[in-house]
Formats: C-alpha cells, structure tokens, sequence
C-alpha cells in the first residue's frame, strides 16, 4: 500500500533485501545525474549500512549536516549515542576539530562553534547536488515520510538539492496517518524531556524546484532482515524500537563506558540486539557481556521492550552456535550436581579459613588473587545453613511454608535463613526446608546456558512441591525471580512441556520475604514495638526485586514500622555493580558503579 500511494504521488519506491543493493541504487542513481556533493540528514540507517565510506570510495563527496554528525564526520568516528552521536565529546575536543577545519583558533563557547558549523554547512546545502535523509515514520495511508528533528537541517537537506533519497527501514511503516501521533508523543519526551520536537516535516511526493519542476524523490525500504525478525517469536518486538535512546540514558554501563564500547553501529542494549540481526550473531559476542540485566531500561522504554530478556536469548543462541567455554562447562557441571556442589562449598569453608577476616575473604593467593583485587568475597559458614536449619527447635504449626535459601543464604549467610525461621514462627508459620533444594540456576541462565539451568529448574521443581503449602518464600531476590519468572520461561523456552504446569504452580506459590512479612504485619500476626527510634537509615533497591517482582514499597514500609527513619538516597534503585558473577568477569567496570552507590549512600547521613 505504501508503494502503491507513494509512487502515486510522483516518487520511486524501491525495496531492497540486503544493505548493498542499497548502496548499489543510490550509487546509480548518482551516477545517472552527475552528482558529486551529496549532504545528509541523521539517518541510523545509513550507519548500518556504512552509505558514507562507500559513496566516498565512489568519487561522490558526503557531508553530513546534523551538527553532532558533523563533528563525529570531522573526527572520523561513529556515533556513540543514537539520538546524540557527539556525547562522548568535550567542547574542548569541538573546538579542536572546528579549529581544524577553518584555520582559525577558536574558543570553547558553544554559541561561537555552533555559528561556525552554520556558516561552514550553509554553503553545503547549497551547492549539493541530492540530499540523502532518514525517516522516523513512513504512512502507508498517504505514501508520506515524517522526520523528526530538532535541527532545520533536515528540510533543508530534503528541499534545496534537486533530488532527494530517503532511506527507511520497513520496520517503520505503519498503516493509518493517526498513527503517526502517538510516535511523535513518545519520541521527543523520550529521547530529549521535549513535549514537542522543534521541526515535523512530512513529505507526501516531491516538491518544486526553483525553476517549477518537480524534483527527483526515491524512497528506498529497507529490508536487512527485518523481515525475518518479524518472525522470530522472540525478537519481533525490537522492531517496536522508534530509536529514542531513552534506553542508553539510564543503563549504568552505558553511562559509564559510552557507547563506542557498548555497542557497534547501533549502541547499548538494544543496540546490542540490533547488531545481532542487522549485521550478525556473532558481532553481538562481545557487547552482549556488557549488559548487567539491571532492567532499568525496561521501565524507560515507550516501546514496552523487554530488552534485557532479548539479550538473554542472544546469549542462548550464541552458546548453542558456540557452546559452552571448557570453564564454564566444568563449573555448571559441578552445579548440576547437588552433591559433588556441596561437598566442594562445606571444602572450601575449610580451605578457605585461612584467608578469611571475620564474614570475608580479604586476599587470595597465587593464582586466585585477582578474585580479591579491588573486592573482599563472602566467606563460606563454617556450618550451613541445611546443618544449622536441622538443629533449629520450631513449634508445630498448622500453617506451614517452604523455604528455597537460595546457594548465598544456604552457604554464605546462613544467619539471615535462621532469623527468618525465627521471625515466621512468630507469626505462627513453621518453615520446611527440603535438604534436596540446589542452586536456582541463574547464574548458567545469564551465561547463554540455558539446558544447566532447565536442569537446575527441574530439580528444584520436584523438591518444593513436595509439600502442600500456600508459599514458598525466598529472601534472595534473584532466587525469587528464577522461582516465579525463570524456571518455567527456560522450560518453555527449550520445549520442555511436560515440566511446565508445575512450574506454573511453583511460581504462584513463590514470593519474596519481604512481601510475606508485609502481609503478616498487615494482618496483625506479627507487631512492632511503639515508640522505637532505631536511627536512620537509607535503602538500596535490588535490581530483581523493585524492576521484575515490583518489589519496593514493602521493605521501606517495614523498616519505618520497625522504629527505622528512612533516608532515600539518589538513584536509590540504579544498579550497585554487582550482576552476580557480573563484578568477577568485568571488575573494571563494577567498581566504578559500586563507588557512585556508595557515594550517594554517604551523602544520605545514615
């Protein structure tokens, strides 16, 4: 339909498959017209299919004329942001290359080196031979292209040059103009906090020229395996991604380490899956490792993607192309197997003793010492929790609950299990603690393993419906998340159908600790004592619990109920670095988030 309605309206629609038989046309279509200066507008999709290299191989000189595009032209990199490319860059950096480019010292005021860029683009504008734009939006409706921009280079780039290409991904077109609207809602508060974007151009069949003919018009749609995206059960959703970057502003790496090492062409997360199907599977390997599987994005995104639940499935894939690393292999073989995994925790409380200081391991030796460099590790118990729990006298109770610890609490911390036995005893509940309960399986699970931890599901599935109680509770949020989320989308995931009703069932019995105790206190079984001033305190929201089990206000509720004044911190919910094994594998990159938590957590006072 939008072919149809928009070479109606006098321009050429020509659809392509892969990214050089783009190339391939406008390279033609250039020569056809003797064309030798070429200006652009923003456009991502040229980036993807590196149009600016290639003209320029072709003789055909391409100037970008989006003010950040220009200076990253200038510089000759690539964007590191998908709605602000030159972030990454100081004014003084600016300057540097606007100096550069003029023969002329110039200062760092920004108002002076944007007047610059003006008077250096305007010449280029019109002296170009075609204009090559983007498209946020094309209507099959009406056959129209809609940009959105904050610069007026973009209608200048479509208008003054006698022909005009705009390259568009089909995954951008949409059938009615009313759907037009809720886009241009959601972009600019997305993308720049702006109710409306400064310029809306929608292009509906070329426009006059100076001397009253019409100019040249081609739309080209793109394909690139979008198509087939489309089809993929799992990732047809990015193709809901309208390129706010919303996404990128809020993830903790990204703001950390910017997106020239997040990223390719498209950058973070969803760049990270863009990259994974736009160009291949494997240019994906190395910045998927980068994503900590905070969730923040997921709350952010006007598109409603689940961005880091995609990225777990490029690391499936990549582990079924690749399979498993000779480490890795070893580790979640030791893992699936209760007994040998136990053994080796109760040996390494022993071993480990004698570099242990109080609750941690301070410094390990040899070739173990870059475990501990920069980090302090919990120590294994001495007695686990399984041992400690069997040894615990609880008073009969008709109610009765089960309680997944989780590998932490069981071997680590297995205090926090025995005060929350204690604590639920009180409230007239005994706790049942199947001994046969192994690890959740997370940490195979974000390693792209996903048959370890189907395994892991599997066998813990059997142990904690073996008795007939109303929860299972686990005070580990992750641990949480694998028991009411996980274990059944891995097995629905690999097709392990027989398995999933009882998953499904786990996961209506399972909650967080929190949340029980917060139903207990409101229905009166378990009282705090009046009066009581404990001091303040500030409170750091688990990326699992607050963004995937929507788990936030219990715990506050309680500790101010408990005599607790509680100081919110900034960001309280942003990502403290740890990921799981995420600190081990990227330590240089953890550190630094844990340093920024643990500033805004002085700054509170408590």
């Amino acid at each position: 339909t939008f072919q149809k309605n928009a070479q109606a309206l006098g321009a050429r629609v020509y659809r392509t498959r892969d990214p050089q038989e783009v190339k391939d046309y406008i390279l033609q279509v250039a020569k056809d017209n003797g064309v030798k200066t070429v200006v652009k507008s923003k456009s991502m999709a040229t980036e993807e299919i590196h149009l600016n290299p290639y003209l320029e191989k072709n003789g055909i000189s391409v100037a970008e004329t989006d003010l950040d595009e220009w200076i990253i032209q200038l510089a000759g990199q690539t964007p590191s942001h998908m709605v602000m490319p030159a972030i990454h860059m100081t004014k003084e950096e600016v300057a540097e290359l606007f100096s550069k480019e003029v023969d002329e010292r110039l200062s760092t005021d920004i108002p002076r080196l944007v007047k610059v860029a003006r008077d250096e683009l305007r010449p280029k504008f019109l002296a170009a031979d075609m204009g090559i734009s983007g498209g946020n939006i094309a209507v099959a409706e009406t056959g129209s292209i809609v940009l959105v921009t904050n610069e007026g280079n973009a209608r200048l780039v479509t208008t003054l040059p006698k022909i005009h290409i705009a390259l568009v991904g089909v995954e951008k077109l949409v059938e009615k103009f009313e759907s037009v609207v809720p886009i241009l809602d959601a972009l600019p508060r997305s993308a720049t906090a702006q109710l409306l974007t400064s310029y809306v151009s929608i292009i509906s069949g070329p426009t006059a020229n100076d001397d009253g003919s019409l100019k040249d018009l081609h739309i080209i749609l793109m394909d690139n395996r979008r198509t087939e995206m489309a089809r993929d059960p799992k990732f047809k959703q990015a193709l809901q991604c309208i390129r706010c970057g919303s996404c990128l502003n809020v993830c903790p790496i990204f703001r950390l380490v910017g997106g020239h090492v997040f990223g390719g062409i498209y950058t973070g997360g969803i760049g990270t899956i863009l990259t994974a199907w736009f160009d291949e599977l494997k240019k994906s390997e190395d910045i998927q490792g980068l994503c900590i599987q905070c969730g923040n994005c997921t709350q952010v995104c006007p598109g409603k993607l689940d961005i880091p639940e995609m990225i777990m499935e490029i690391r499936r894939r990549l582990v079924l192309e690749n399979g498993q690393s000779l480490v890795q292999k070893t580790i979640f073989g030791v893992v699936n197997n209760r007994k040998l995994f136990h053994g080796i925790l109760r040996a390494a409380s022993v071993a480990g003793k004698p570099f242990t200081s109080g609750k941690f391991i301070r410094h390990l030796p040899l070739f173990l010492s870059d475990l501990t460099d920069g980090r302090s590790l919990p120590a294994i118990a001495a007695e686990p929790f399984r041992d400690t729990f069997l040894k615990i006298k609880q008073p009969k109770c008709q109610e009765k609950v089960v309680f997944y610890a989780g590998c932490l609490i069981d071997f680590a911390y297995p205090e926090m299990g025995v005060a929350l036995v204690k604590l639920l005893n009180k409230a007239g509940i005994e706790v049942l603690f199947p001994q046969e309960q192994t690890c959740c399986g997370a940490p195979a699970l974000y390693s792209g393993a996903y048959e370890v931890a189907a395994q892991n599901a599997v066998d813990n599935i059997k142990v904690l419906l073996q008795e007939d109680v109303k929860h299972v509770v686990s005070a580990c949020p992750t641990c949480t998340v694998a028991l009411v989320h996980e274990f059944a989308k891995t097995l629905d995931t690999l097709g392990q159908k027989e398995w999933l009703p009882k998953a499904k069932e786990l996961s209506e019995k399972a909650l967080d600790f929190s949340t029980l105790v917060k139903y207990l206190v409101d229905e009166g079984r378990l009282s705090f004592k009046e009066g009581v001033q404990l001091g303040k305190i500030t409170y750091h929201d688990s990326c699992h619990l607050k963004r995937t089990l929507n788990v936030s206000e219990q715990p506050r509720e309680l500790l101010q109920k408990a005599g607790y004044e509680v100081a919110e911190m900034f960001e309280c919910d942003m990502c403290c670095g740890m990921g799981g094994s995420y600190s081990m594998k990227l330590p240089e990159i953890s550190a630094p988030i844990l340093q920024n938590k643990l500033k805004n957590i002085k700054q509170t006072g408590a």
